[in-house]
């Protein structure tokens, strides 16, 4: 029997008790954080487009450009902690439709932009460079600007270089969609789920295919930042229309 006060609970309640709302929320705020400080970085590159090939011109650029330099080098490296934020909050929320590819995506998703924080290296130059030009431009001999010179072209070169880990980013977006897709109970619009899709895709093809198409590379990064904000939005979404449930019915108890 239940006592005054009690309420009925069902499976309703029992989703709400997990408390993700939190989750869904910060990982949905990170996905447009990302989008924006990304966005921001890109606007610095065309303000101040730094060299992608040639050490020498790399290192002088970077000591009459040092601030905006180093700046946009954070904007690139810093947000990459924010996705792995959203794979997690992708996994919480596709786990209970599809465990298999939750799990997957969310390793093959997550793990690689964790990766990437170790080396400060961006597609678009590094923050060791900057360590390289400041003693370039204190070195007394050509000598010694040569030694330079010559580390900052291998490090150019590792910015140039297909890197696995962005190939292992896509497929995990290919497989948290494939997860929306087959998840028909899972909370996301089915246009996110094929967003993801063609994203993964072409993401694997200008990763691998980055020295023979690079244009397929900018595409992919449209439709990655399509694919974060997009997921954003639909995590924010989630976190306001599934709060901690509702109380059921009140049963009242008027006596013995």
């Amino acid at each position: 029997m239940t006592g005054p006060g009690t309420t009925a609970s069902g499976p309703s309640a029992q989703h709400g008790a997990q408390g993700w709302q939190p989750l869904y929320l910060l990982a949905g705020v990170g996905a447009l954080l990302f989008v924006f400080l990304l966005v921001a970085a890109l606007v610095l590159d065309l303000l101040a487009p730094p060299p992608v090939h040639g050490g020498e011109a790399t290192l002088l650029f970077i000591a009459d450009n040092k601030p905006g330099y180093v700046a946009e080098q954070i904007l690139w490296i810093l947000p990459n902690i924010l996705p792995v934020l959203v794979f997690t909050a992708l996994f919480v929320a596709l786990f209970t439709v599809q465990k298999s590819l939750a799990l997957t995506a969310l390793i093959f998703g997550g793990l690689p932009w964790a990766l990437l924080l170790a080396v400060p290296v961006s597609s678009r130059g590094s923050l060791n460079l900057v360590y390289l030009s400041d003693r370039y431009v204190a070195a007394a001999t050509d000598e010694e600007r040569q030694v330079y010179a010559t580390a900052a072209e291998a490090i150019i070169a590792e910015n140039n270089t297909p890197a696995i880990v962005g190939a292992l980013s896509a497929v995990g977006i290919l497989l948290a969609g494939a997860a929306m897709l087959k998840g028909h109970q899972a909370d996301f619009p089915r246009f996110l789920a094929w967003l993801g899709i063609a994203t993964g895709v072409l993401g694997v093809l200008s990763e691998v295919l980055r020295q023979a198409l690079p244009e397929f590379y900018g595409g992919y990064g449209v439709l990655l930042w399509a694919w974060f904000a997009a997921t954003g939005i639909a995590l924010v979404r989630l976190s306001r229309s599934a709060p901690l449930a509702p109380a059921g019915r009140r049963i009242r108890d008027f006596g013995p």
